[in-house]
């Protein structure tokens, strides 16, 4: 019978096992050369609150990345979900559940509009998505301004609202650490115990293959451009509720920290690579890396740089592992 026994080759094919050895070491670097809140609760929430804000919108990123699809508009998106709520809840004073609903239905027929762009035109996601990313900031600019006159509007939402989408736990944690988890856990279930998961895999590694054998890659290309816009809108419906105002500006740093997560999280360019685990992983090693180094002595000149190290150091791990498991060959089992 084959004898059993642990096999370290098969563990490191697991695409999220170099994030986590990226993440334990830019954690590592910062626990002994930060100061002693980098452990404590104040220094968790730093970067447990970025990490949330960013991982609900690199978590449908790394989704279309797998499945060999890539969508920067979410840079436009984060304001434009929020100057929505804030537009129509703040601004003209509807029940703030329809000002949520406006937030996400916007980011729902933005995605719809960039899956069916992508789909029909043939044209690559990147530039369909670069040209829908400043048709919405255009279009949130002008809008923003022709109907309240300011690029800046505040919102007073009712406290329960407040509780649910933008308040602090235990006055460190931002509510919305929550729900990324739980977005974590959706879409764990989707990626990796679902045929959904099967056909994105599928679809990242042969598109023209995968449709030939019924999978239905068109309806699954919107629903992932969708649930990237709503998701981003989500954001930035958020930290409105949150900080009780929008602006125009702001969100252009998720296109790149999104990537650059995704991509630390073991996630392949070319798509057909990847898992939830490791983007999970590549989320939290991002935003210890941007937040650790103001827990620590060094010349915040010098901020940019150590980032950029620490970063590629966590890149070149991941990609070490996964080019291991590329060329890995599990040895036969010994018969008795």
């Amino acid at each position: 019978m084959p004898n059993a026994r642990f096999d370290l080759g098969l563990l490191i094919r697991r695409p999220e096992v170099g994030a986590f050895i990226g993440l334990a070491f830019v954690f590592g670097f910062f626990a002994f050369f930060g100061n002693a809140n980098f452990v404590l609760p104040i220094g968790a929430a730093s970067y447990l609150n970025v990490a949330a804000n960013l991982g609900i919108v690199a978590l449908p990123v790394g989704l279309l990345m797998i499945a060999g699809e890539l969508d920067i508009s979410i840079g436009a998106m984060i304001p434009a979900g929020a100057m929505t709520v804030a537009i129509v809840s703040g601004h003209y004073g509807a029940p703030i559940v329809v000002g949520i609903g406006a937030s996400l239905l916007l980011g729902f027929v933005i995605g719809l509009i960039n899956g069916i762009l992508t789909i029909r035109t043939g044209v690559p996601s990147l530039i369909v998505t670069l040209g829908t990313l400043f048709a919405v900031q255009g279009l949130v600019l002008g809008v923003s301004v022709a109907l309240t006159g300011s690029t800046s509007v505040p919102l007073s939402a009712p406290d329960w609202i407040k509780t649910v989408f933008g308040s602090y736990v235990a006055n460190s944690f931002q509510v919305t650490i929550f729900w990324w988890l739980a977005f974590v856990v959706m879409c764990f279930f989707v990626l990796h115990m679902s045929r959904y998961g099967n056909w994105i895999f599928a679809m990242g590694g042969d598109r023209e293959s995968a449709r030939n054998v019924g999978i239905p890659t068109e309806r699954l290309t919107v629903a992932l451009f969708a649930t990237s816009s709503m998701s981003a809108s989500f954001v930035g419906m958020c930290q409105t509720i949150l900080y009780s105002s929008a602006q125009v500006s702001g969100g252009m740093s998720y296109i790149f920290n999104s990537i650059v997560t995704v991509v630390v999280g073991g996630v392949l360019l070319t798509g057909g690579f990847g898992s939830v685990v490791g983007i999970f992983f590549g989320t939290l090693t991002f935003a210890v890396v941007s937040q650790g180094i103001y827990f620590t002595q060094f010349d915040a000149n010098w901020a940019s740089l150590i980032i950029g190290v620490l970063l590629l150091l966590a890149v070149l791990t991941n990609n070490t592992f996964r080019k291991m498991a590329l060329s890995y060959s599990p040895k036969k089992g010994r018969t008795s």
